[in-house]
């Protein structure tokens, strides 16, 4: 595979054609959008290509990419499930073929792309073990900011602290992937003293009341919210990121 040289939205570039490489594929100043292969909505994926129009594909996500007339910049996977006839249709220096079975195409991606945020689109919706298995990606990297976009709604790992302007009485809920502890201003039940667990401890359906700010003690938080917070989500995120 040719390397390519992309200026300002793909900075560098190193094949990935190595089982376990982890060399920086994407790096960019820029908005990364992430496909996948799973359900999505059409409007979905418009609106996420036009806040991040650095597109990668994740193996069979790329026949999302073309569907949304959009040649993705890079495609990353162990190319078991994008088909010959999507292939046949991409430059091959866009192509990088990551052989080690031991992570999903998702995590391949995050490991490999450096952005100031990533929109993620295509892995909810679809077979629960694919879902769960994209939460569970958020956490193996908790330095990448990364919100995963479903029908209803809005995932990504809490940062150390976070700030969010959300209406008052909207929903927000915390679910925990590890154990974790954290303080909370503007909601109706603050996370103050109380330790959270997977299996313990949980903050679904929880209100908002206020500007709302999280401070974690250690990765491992999941926030969700409605679909309709995207804005706020990414505000809040790229805030915490510039921190």
């Amino acid at each position: 595979m040719a390397g390519y040289f992309w200026v300002d939205i793909v900075a560098a570039h190193r094949t990935g054609s190595a089982p376990g490489q982890t060399g920086n594929i994407v790096e960019t100043r820029q908005f990364v959008t992430i496909l996948g292969a799973g359900a999505s909505e059409p409007a979905d994926i418009d609106e996420a290509l036009s806040l991040a129009p650095v597109v990668v594909a994740a193996d069979g996500g790329a026949e999302l990419a073309l569907n949304a007339r959009k040649v993705p910049d890079a495609v990353i996977g162990d190319f078991d499930s994008i088909p010959a006839r999507v292939r046949d249709r991409l430059p091959d220096a866009r192509l990088h073929r990551i052989e080690d079975q031991s992570d999903t195409d998702f995590e391949k991606c995050l490991a490999r792309i450096a952005a100031p945020l990533m929109l993620a689109v295509g892995f909810t919706g679809g077979r629960l073990d694919h879902e769960l298995a994209a939460y569970s990606a958020l956490l193996r990297f908790p330095d990448k900011r990364c919100i995963v976009i479903g029908p209803r709604d809005l995932v990504f790992l809490a940062p150390p602290e976070l700030g969010l302007d959300l209406e008052r009485q909207s929903r927000l809920a915390l679910f925990p992937l590890a154990p974790v502890s954290g303080r909370s201003e503007g909601l109706l039940w603050p996370i103050d003293g109380l330790d959270f667990a997977a299996g313990g401890r949980l903050g679904t359906s929880n209100t908002v009341t206020g500007p709302v700010r999280l401070r974690m003690d250690a990765p491992g938080m999941l926030v969700i919210l409605p679909r309709a917070a995207l804005g706020a989500a990414i505000a809040g995120l790229t805030a915490a990121h510039d921190r």
